[in-house]
């Protein structure tokens, strides 16, 4: 079984290379935002627990969080596999996510892939896709430059600690698509 966890601030094209590992090696993603969308449009306890929350302006608690990501891995036990995207956060999810792949799936974290983009071709590249996207987060520099800055500022100690365990490889996410997820692909086949 092969459990990755992808990193890559906005705009490093993760979402994208997500795919390209889904359909190479057969793996299932688990997206806290679409956990999220998905338990609140189902109306299900966590979600409208987590609705709650977001209705006041508040985070939602690490907790919520990680009780909807058990019961997706649950509900995918049977996979070859997962890609988990959003997802840790912080070091209590690193933590708990740990404790979810070896209960659950009897498993671990194979690997930490993270897309290494430069802030100014990212601010680029999301600047574009606000033309065509229709999302405001898209089209304000500022807005971009500061959820740049925040994704840093929140996984940095959770990669450290992928550091530490030695499954931290940081893969260069410009050029081609082709020739990134080959890279991904490369990083991958050393662990099967």
């Amino acid at each position: 079984m092969i459990n990755i966890v992808l990193f890559g601030p906005p705009g490093s094209g993760k979402g994208t290379q997500a795919q390209n590992l889904i359909e190479k090696f057969n793996l299932k993603q688990i997206s806290t935002g679409d956990l999220f969308r998905y338990n609140i449009k189902n109306d299900t306890d966590l979600g409208r627990l987590a609705k709650s929350y977001i209705d006041k302006g508040d985070l939602v608690p690490d907790q919520v969080t990680t009780d909807m990501l058990t019961d997706e891995v649950k509900r995918n036990a049977d996979a070859n596999g997962f890609i988990f995207d959003g997802y840790p956060r912080t070091v209590n999810q690193t933590e708990a996510l740990e404790q979810i792949v070896q209960e659950v799936l009897n498993s671990k974290i194979s690997l930490c892939l993270s897309l290494v983009v430069e802030d100014e071709i990212l601010v680029g590249r999301l600047l574009k896709r606000g033309e065509t996207s229709g999302r405001t987060d898209d089209s304000n520099e500022e807005i971009i430059r500061n959820r740049i800055k925040e994704y840093y500022a929140k996984t940095a100690e959770v990669a450290e600690l992928y550091k530490q365990h030695g499954i931290y490889v940081e893969v260069n996410g410009v050029g081609a698509i082709e020739e990134i997820s080959e890279k991904l692909f490369a990083e991958v086949e050393k662990i099967k």
